[in-house]
């Protein structure tokens, strides 16, 4: 049986994997230098202290609050910002792999256009739709068109071609989908545990002050306590927002994964049926 030829769109994909590597190396240091600067000039100004005592002035509103939190606060922020521009990221590309117009409404004109038995006005609206799935799917029509010139296979042989074909056009599309879902999901589990252990160190800090020696110092107990509250809240909050863009995103893959396994489905079936007697 003659090998598939491999899409056309393999080098445009190795390049948008590697620019997508390159923009995830510069996302991390960026992210951790603006959060350490917030930290330091922003919440960390001395008018966000009584007195303007950074050192041993109590807190006069939230910011000074969260800069309480101690040296783990910028690390969670810096996280908290990874998570904002992946997410950003992921929205644009996804949208981008859904093509110009509604999915559904895509899927719903091809399977249309192959109904008619008109391939080259399903190709044409592949070229109108653009994104990952008219890509499978156009990769899918041209193999068919290929097929039916083809004369030395059978009709199974051809149909497990096309096949093929689509299952290779795919699995080209899906990294790009799917690229940077990890660091989303790695948020999830490292924000609950970075949380716990500014937890851990700011209550080390409160039963510190309890046992120094003499009567405990009010200032030094709050200080610890205040650290491990605002390191838990960031923790919490980064690791369960992480969670609903994971998800989101899992979903939006998987829907676009459905309307192309159900087009290519389409196209596998309808070549069958169509040269069933040839």
């Amino acid at each position: 049986m003659a090998n598939a030829p491999k899409p056309t769109t393999t080098p445009a994909k190795k390049e948008g994997g590697s620019g997508s590597s390159i923009f995830a190396t510069l996302v991390i240091p960026i992210c951790f230098v603006i959060a350490i600067l917030i930290f330091l000039f922003i919440l960390g100004d001395p008018s966000h202290y009584k007195g303007g005592d950074v050192e041993h002035g109590e807190p006069s509103d939230y910011f000074g609050t969260v800069h309480r939190g101690g040296p783990i606060v910028p690390v969670l922020m810096t996280m908290f910002l990874m998570l904002i521009v992946f997410s950003i990221e992921r929205f644009v590309v996804i949208g981008k792999a859904s093509g110009s117009a509604s999915v559904a409404t895509f899927v719903h004109k091809i399977q249309m256009f192959l109904n008619q038995g008109n391939i080259e006005a399903a190709s044409a609206e592949c070229d109108k739709q653009k994104g990952s799935v008219a890509n499978v799917i156009k990769s899918g029509l041209k193999k068919y068109r290929e097929m039916e010139a083809e004369q030395t296979l059978d009709v199974d042989q051809k149909t497990l071609a096309i096949q093929k074909d689509i299952e290779e056009a795919t699995a080209l599309e899906m990294p790009m989908l799917e690229q940077n879902l990890t660091i989303i999901a790695t948020l999830v589990s490292i924000g609950t545990l970075l949380g716990l252990l500014g937890t851990v160190t700011g209550m080390i800090r409160a039963f510190a002050a309890l046992g120094a020696s003499g009567a405990p110092s009010q200032s030094a107990l709050a200080v610890g306590i205040s650290e491990a509250l605002i390191n838990t809240a960031l923790g919490i909050s980064t690791s369960a927002l992480s969670i609903i863009m994971y998800n989101i995103f899992t979903s939006k893959i998987d829907s676009l994964t459905y309307a192309i396994d159900e087009t290519g489905f389409s196209i596998v079936q309808t070549f069958a049926a169509s040269h069933k007697n040839k």
